[in-house]
């Protein structure tokens, strides 16, 4: 008699099927490896933002400032966020005399929730739907936390981290309906590696950082290939947030400059990136952190001076609430 091939079992062919998957993710494992060392050396060509209406939190100086400008200049919508409108007017004029730039400016304090979501309706109606967002506003206390007030670590939340969560809720859905969108969070160095007496800040920028990773993956995995975010991880950049501060070698960790700091943002939006780390130790640092013992890098955060950067904070309390320079 004749033997009759014998038929897979179904765990034969589960088997089978988690082989092939297994193949496929290595195939595509190592072609990203391969991606990411060419794009080292050879960057993506950059995207246009001609015509994209582009919202940036916390414009009225430092980061935010300088980023409207570069985005001007390449002939983007320019909607501008701050909770001073003084300052934020003189940004909204400095684009119009220097690009001729298309800008609309808002007052909002991005720590309150409604205040957000109002004018998010305001936005739509006003410019139409924001194909750019960029959560840049940004505050710090400078205090240790049992020096620091209740009040001041909940508006540190607020503004650091939930603004994010209801500025991407209001335009978020309209960027997923044209498949084309890009969100950009602005954390800190801190949000990767803690730093001593910043226990609110660097709470609430590991929190920005969280937030960015699963919010990506939230539109990859659900099929959304035009809709992008960039995480954005800086040391202290001289916007005033951190005046009087110094690492130990500034020059190994320097004081990052407002222009140059912000030219590498746009490189990382224009080309998509999902993270950016300025200066680049920031990544080394991160991987340190990772795999060394807790008190092995405990020495090496000593070493750098971390542990007493915020001894010559010269911050003052009175300005906290209305300083939304930017994070760095």
């Amino acid at each position: 008699m004749e033997a009759r091939p014998e038929i897979p079992t179904s765990q034969q062919r589960k088997d089978g099927g988690i082989f092939l998957e297994l193949l496929q993710t290595l195939q595509n494992f190592f072609a990203a490896i391969f991606v990411g060392m060419w794009r080292f050396f050879v960057p993506p060509p950059r995207k246009s933002v001609f015509g994209e209406i582009v919202l940036i939190t916390g414009s009225g100086s430092g980061i935010g400032r300088q980023l409207a400008r570069e985005f001007a200049r390449l002939g983007a919508v320019l909607v501008l966020w701050d909770i001073n409108e003084t300052s934020n007017s003189k940004t909204a004029s400095i684009l119009e005399e220097e690009s001729h730039a298309k800008c609309f400016s808002y007052t909002v304090d991005v720590g309150d929730k409604n205040q957000i979501i109002k004018t998010a309706e305001r936005v739509k109606n006003d410019v139409g739907d924001v194909t750019i967002l960029i959560n840049n506003a940004g505050v710090v206390t400078g205090k240790k936390l049992i020096d620091t007030p209740d009040m001041l670590i909940r508006r540190t939340f607020d503004i650091n981290l939930l603004a994010h969560f209801w500025t991407v809720k209001c335009f978020l859905p309209s960027m997923l309906k044209n498949n084309h969108g890009h969100i950009v969070n602005i954390s800190s160095s801190t949000g990767l590696v803690g730093l001593n007496k910043l226990t609110d800040y660097s709470a609430s920028k590991f929190g920005v950082v969280g937030f960015t990773e699963v919010l990506n993956y939230e539109i990859i995995f659900s099929g959304y290939t035009g809709v992008h975010t960039t995480l954005v991880c800086s040391s202290y950049i001289k916007t005033g947030m951190f005046a009087g501060c110094e690492m130990r070698f500034p020059w190994l960790l320097p004081a990052l400059e407002v222009d140059e700091t912000a030219n590498r943002i746009m490189q990382g939006i224009l080309t998509n990136q999902y993270i950016i780390c300025i200066p680049r130790l920031v990544y080394f640092l991160t991987y340190l952190k990772m795999i060394l013992p807790v008190d092995a890098f405990l020495e090496v955060v000593k070493f750098f001076g971390a542990a007493t950067f915020m001894d010559t904070y010269v911050g003052k309390e009175a300005n906290i609430l209305i300083q939304q320079n930017g994070a760095s």
